[in-house]
């Protein structure tokens, strides 16, 4: 095979027919496959030895040569050479037909290939490959057109009145000479002419005639190949036959599809032989041709060919096609050997970078390092003996188990893998058992519980993946999420409980007042009984001299309680301690009011602090908030101890607590039964109403929702009062740890509405509480609700991961190829809003951006930050402190770089919070950063309360859908054409309709919109081109006409955020910028100028750019064209690779039209090079780290990289001591 490293690019074109046997190793003519006796190949077969190579290895079929010392030879007697039975896999044959056929994807495929280089429309086509009609080839000097139809009846006339003057046929062989007679030179040339003053629909075939043509005058690709003489037959190992217990066969569809076109193929040889009546040969030709067909696509023409039991039968493009196909089934996934999976479990006493696996996975996986270790320590004596050892479970290989694990680490993936956290490395940890053990902070990024489900494990074999697992993918450096820079592995449930449970503060403990030197000290007093955790205590500063203390306390004594001093312990020695849980105190030393003033009564201090700390404990938020701030001070490798000190802290505090609900602890709520009985009542009135007919149907429904919905938060306001600080229900619900409010309510207050199965709601409330007890129509009702949520969270599923794939799919190739594209272009940004409501603040817009200029302090005028610099939070707080409103940064979407992003137009890679570096597949991670969170965005279309306006606003991830696929949004706005001042808004009420005029400089623009919309601008308002007349949702395809490219991309940007932040999840800007840029990429070129270029022809930006710099440095006249907007689908099919395309979706019309053109794939992206098996150009695959030389001088990790290593500073650690 060929090495796929040695070759640039990889191109595609049509096959000749002496190309198809040039690649044949001999012909098939028989239709059998193998003897059912002998299970022997027979000759001349689909299955013959003689053509596809020796089905064992190194023996020809007859047994007279065997071994591999007669490589090479021909044998003799059955003429099948000796080399290895995977040629099998890769040699093919080939079947000369009798007659032409035409190939289906060039007839069939919208738009016909062959009708456009033929000039003749499909249908007609049809006719004649199909032998229903003759056409004329050559009129002579008879009346007849050329490609004029006959009918059987109108040929034997014409034949009768001019004899042999003419020349029609019928079938692929009339196709075939008309498309030899083809001068494509002139064809061009006569298009291009008509071009210059054709319109309308003669226009747009011309241009599509045009581009068919140039594409076989510039690939080299001939049209009559397009009809074949030869079929080729593809290797028998990719069609296999097996053998089923019972003596019978299964075989690959293909072999009966092959089977029909051999059968037919002879006959009609037979019958040309036998000089058979014309009829009858020209029915057995188009048997043939359908045979054809049905082998290359089934089921493309007519009905298709079944096998047993009416199943159509697979062909080719099947092969091809599909989430089954060869291109998503084999090419782009594959199953691996050294991989299992098992049930996962948690398992609280691991370290942050360790998995449990279990003894005997962990033997099967590790065999073969196993028994190499066996013999190398001469336990056993050789490999046999090593493997018998193994299989036998004997004791002396646990050991040898325990060391080759040591240094080699597993990686874990949990299915769905919705973005990269899904795959991550750990060091394994042998465990008694059966269930793969994972660490509970490693939760949250596989998104992972532990009630049955699953999870696969998988051995790195090479140096290199070893290298790459521990560096890169070690869970331990994967703390913060990629989609927004925010910590990933936040702790929950029992550990936020613990922690929250252990710093809560109360009066009057045991203890109170008490002041301590040591926490030492402090701890001894609680072991002894003489102060419990939340005591509230004084503590003095110099114990932890190394702590910033605030100016002139750093020897005083401050008031904390033992328990918050307990997990002050957990962080760094130099770090500030921390007594209230807010962003001030985890950035600045601890506040001055805590300190004692000199002769200061503690008991007097406590009673004036004593509030702040007891409203002050710490929650789940601010846990997250302790992981950013220590990783933003002291990076990977301390902030994993951290987490594994918090874990352990939180679960021995929750169980110290021993918290626990009960029925008691729900609280009653005396005045319920009075607030539903005056909903009802007002309920009443409003029915009375309606019956009266003062109010329509949708008011009175709309009226009764609100009642009852105001009845509910009434109920919910009270509960949430009533709550005590030390209720065990609210402990969880205020910590963050479990529940929330609506929970409470509906134990002891009232569920409230419920759905109904089309999204509405119920008008009658369920009254009761899950504490009381419902009725059975409350039951009942409730029913639905709960059913609508099981199959919403089951589609939105499939939508969301549909919406992944081809957001993956657009923007694979989008890699960081260089450090600066030196372009000095920008974006503008500001805080985006929705109303008076804030959906992104300047300060999540600027972190980790490069400023494009110098920004300035509107104030006073002097540089806060300078041109080019990346921009970290303190940076950001500047500008925003500095009442800064509008930033300039650098882009992606102005990014100059071809075929990627440059490093200072992307910024800072969020997962680690530096600058990003050179090879990051930066277009993946923004796939899966929009794509991961879909599954939390909502389904529905939320119709906004009856207000006016009327259309419903698409939320969540259906409006996600409609940016990306830039379809025709629900509830359009009219936007303003030119920039100008409103002139008149005027009702038109024989219309309907309002009519908003616009004045202009230069002219002037009305829009006439329905009475229902809303209108957004009054009279006199001055508006800007783009801007919204109506309320509602813009369509960006007409935004691109009325403005820029940027604009709309801006726009994109701002309304994909609103979507995400509404429902809260945060994402960073330049994920949605990356998808953007690869929607806008094209042009579509109106006037080719001087250039090569074709009229309409859609191209990269940078092509366009590029053909026009060649022309006017010739002092030729350039090309314009416009810029145009695809949807995220049509961009993946757009795409310079054809192997990206054809794996993408419709696989075969991708490949027609690549083979036409002769298309060259640069293998740029990812998709293409694992398709071919090649190393992707991305991380350490990109050629300036391929070509890297390695520096003699080594230094020595700073982190812990292993379990080694640890027990190697523990040692010296005891030694110190």
């Amino acid at each position: 095979m060929i090495d796929v490293n040695k070759f640039e690019s990889m191109q595609i074109g049509l096959a000749s027919p002496n190309k198809i046997r040039s690649w044949s190793y001999g012909e098939v003519k028989k239709p059998e496959t193998i003897n059912y006796r002998t299970l022997k190949p027979e000759k001349d077969g689909l299955f013959d030895e003689r053509i596809f190579g020796p089905t064992k290895d190194w023996s020809c079929a007859c047994g007279k040569y065997k071994g591999v010392r007669y490589r090479g030879i021909v044998c003799d007697r059955c003429g099948v050479e000796v080399t290895s039975s995977k040629v099998r896999r890769e040699r093919m044959g080939h079947i000369e037909l009798a007659a032409p056929v035409t190939h289906i994807w060039y007839f069939k495929g919208i738009p016909s290939r062959m009708g456009l280089v033929l000039d003749i429309s499909p249908r007609l086509l049809e006719e004649v490959i199909y032998f229903a009609a003759y056409i004329v080839i050559d009129p002579g000097d008879t009346d007849l057109e050329p490609k004029q139809l006959l009918t059987e009846a109108e040929y034997r006339e014409q034949k009768a009145k001019y004899g042999n003057r003419f020349e029609a046929k019928m079938g692929a062989e009339a196709i075939r000479e008309l498309l030899k007679k083809v001068d494509l030179d002139k064809e061009v040339k006569n298009l291009k002419k008509e071009l210059q003053t054709a319109t309308g629909q003669k226009r747009t075939r011309a241009i599509r005639r045009l581009d068919i043509l140039d594409a076989f005058k510039n690939s080299g690709n001939k049209p009559e190949w397009m009809v074949m003489d030869a079929v080729p037959v593809i290797p028998p190992d990719l069609r296999p036959m097996v053998q089923l217990e019972g003596g019978r066969f299964a075989t690959s569809d293909l072999n009966d599809l092959y089977r029909r076109v051999i059968n037919r193929n002879n006959r009609l040889k037979r019958l040309l032989d036998l000089n058979a009546p014309n009829i009858i040969v020209q029915n057995e030709k188009r048997m043939l041709q359908e045979a054809v067909d049905a082998l290359i696509d089934n089921g493309r023409r007519g009905r298709p060919v079944v096998g047993p039991g009416n199943r159509p039968l697979k062909s080719l493009s099947h092969m091809l096609k599909g989430k089954q196909g060869r291109f998503r089934q084999n090419l782009l996934g594959k199953r691996v050997d050294y991989s299992g999976r098992s049930v996962i479990d948690v398992s609280p006493k691991l370290k942050f970078y360790q998995c449990g696996v279990p003894r005997p996975m962990a033997l099967e996986l590790f065999k073969p390092f196993v028994m190499h270790e066996l013999v190398k320590r001469g336990i056993a004596s050789n490999i046999k003996n090593a493997k018998r050892k193994i299989d036998r479970e004997d004791d002396d290989i646990w050991d040898v188990l325990e060391d080759v694990i040591k240094e080699r680490p597993v990686l874990l993936n949990r299915a769905p893998t919705l973005h990269r956290l899904s795959i991550q490395a750990f060091e394994p940890v042998l465990v008694p058992g059966k269930s793969i053990r994972l660490h509970p902070l490693a939760c949250e990024a596989y998104n992972a519980d532990f009630d049955g489900d699953q999870m696969a494990i998988h051995v790195p074999l090479s140096d290199e993946a070893v290298a790459e697992s521990r560096l890169l993918m070690l869970a331990a450096h994967h703390i913060l999420a990629p989609k927004d820079g925010k910590p990933i592995v936040t702790p929950s449930q029992d550990v936020v409980l613990g922690n929250y449970w252990l710093t809560q503060a109360e009066r009057g403990r045991e203890g109170e007042g008490m002041i301590f030197s040591s926490p030492a000290e402090a701890t001894v007093a609680y072991e002894n009984g003489d102060i419990h955790y939340h005591t509230i205590i004084g503590m003095s500063a110099d114990a932890m001299p190394k702590k910033p203390w605030p100016k002139g306390h750093e020897h005083g004594i401050f008031i904390t309680t033992y328990g918050k001093l307990v997990f002050n312990q957990l962080f760094p020695d130099d770090y500030f301690y921390v007594n209230e849980p807010t962003e001030k105190n985890l950035n600045d030393p601890l506040d001055a009011k805590y300190f004692l003033n000199e002769g200061e009564d503690i008991n007097s201090k406590i009673n004036e602090v004593a509030d702040d700390l007891i409203a002050s404990p710490f929650k789940s938020s601010f846990l997250s908030d302790s992981i950013a701030t220590i990783y933003k001070y002291y990076k990977v490798q301390r902030t994993s101890e951290y987490l594994d000190d918090l874990k352990e802290l939180g679960y021995t505090s929750s169980t110290t607590s021993g918290i626990t609900i009960g029925m008691n602890d729900v609280p009653e709520i005396g005045d319920k039964d009075e607030k539903v009985a005056k909903a009802r009542k007002q309920v009443d009135v409003v029915s009375k109403q309606f019956r009266r007919g003062l109010i329509t149907e949708q008011e009175r429904h709309d009226r009764v929702i609100s009642i009852w919905n105001a009845c509910k938060d009434e109920i919910q306001n009270e509960i949430a009062q009533i709550h005590s600080p030390r209720n065990p229900i609210s402990i969880m619900a205020d910590s963050g740890a479990r529940g929330n409010i609506s929970n409470f309510t509906q134990l002891a207050g009232m569920r409230g509405l419920m759905a109904t199965p089309n999204g509405g709601l119920f008008e009658i409330p369920v009254t009761s509480n899950f504490k009381e007890g419902l009725s059975v129509l409350e039951l009942f009702m409730s029913t639905h609700g709960a059913r609508k949520g099981m199959t919403d969270t089951a589609l939105k599923t499939a939508q969301s991961g549909y919406l992944t794939r081809r957001l993956v799919d657009v923007a694979q190739d989008v890699i960081i190829r260089d450090d600066d594209c030196g372009t000095d272009r920008g974006i503008t940004v500001s805080a985006i809003m929705e109303g008076d409501e804030m959906i992104e603040p300047l300060f999540d817009r600027l972190v980790g951006r490069f400023t494009a200029e110098t920004v300035k302090d509107p104030e006073t005028g002097e540089a806060i930050v300078g041109r080019d610099v990346m921009m970290d939070e303190n940076m950001a707080h500047k500008i925003c402190d500095a009442g800064v409103t509008h930033v300039k940064i650098r882009s992606i979407l102005t990014c100059d770089t071809p075929h990627g992003v440059c490093r200072k137009c992307y910024g800072m890679n969020l997962a680690t919070g530096e600058e990003v570096e050179v090879g990051e597949a930066v277009g993946t991670v923004a796939a899966q950063s929009i794509g991961e969170p879909g599954t939390q965005l909502t389904l529905r279309t939320f119709h906004n309360g009856g207000v006016a306006g009327a259309e419903d606003i698409t939320q969540g991830l259906p409006r996600v859908q409609e940016l990306f696929e830039a379809r025709n949004p629900k509830g359009r706005a009219t936007i303003s054409e030119v920039d100008g001042v409103i002139d008149s808004i005027q009702e038109n009420p024989a219309e309907h309709t309002r009519e908003i005029t616009v004045k202009g400089k230069i002219d002037t623009r009305s829009y006439s919109v329905p009475y229902t919309a809303s209108v957004a601008v009054s009279e006199g308002d001055y508006v800007h081109r783009g801007d919204k007349l109506t309320l509602g949702s813009v369509d960006p395809k007409e935004l691109i006409q009325v403005t820029d490219t940027l604009t709309t991309e801006k726009y994109i940007l701002a309304e994909v955020q609103k979507a995400y932040r509404m429902q809260g999840v945060d994402i960073a800007d330049k994920h949605v910028e990356v998808l953007t840029r690869q929607m806008l990429q094209k042009v579509r070129v109106l006037d080719p100028g001087e250039t090569d270029i074709l009229p309409g022809e859609v191209m990269d930006i940078g092509q366009f750019r590029d053909r026009n710099k060649e022309v006017i440095i010739s002092g030729g006249i350039p090309a314009t064209a416009q810029s145009i907007i695809l949807s995220i689908t049509k961009a993946a099919l757009e795409t310079n690779s054809f192997l990206s395309a054809a794996s993408f979706q419709e696989t075969t019309r991708v490949l027609t039209d690549a083979s036409i053109r002769g298309k060259n794939d640069p293998l740029l992206g990812l998709k293409e090079n694992v398709i071919i098996g090649k190393i992707i150009p991305a991380g350490t695959g990109m050629p300036i780290y391929r070509s890297m030389e390695p520096e003699a001088d080594v230094k020595k990790p700073d982190s812990v990289y292993s379990i080694a290593d640890i027990e190697k500073q523990m040692k010296e650690k005891d030694k110190t001591k």
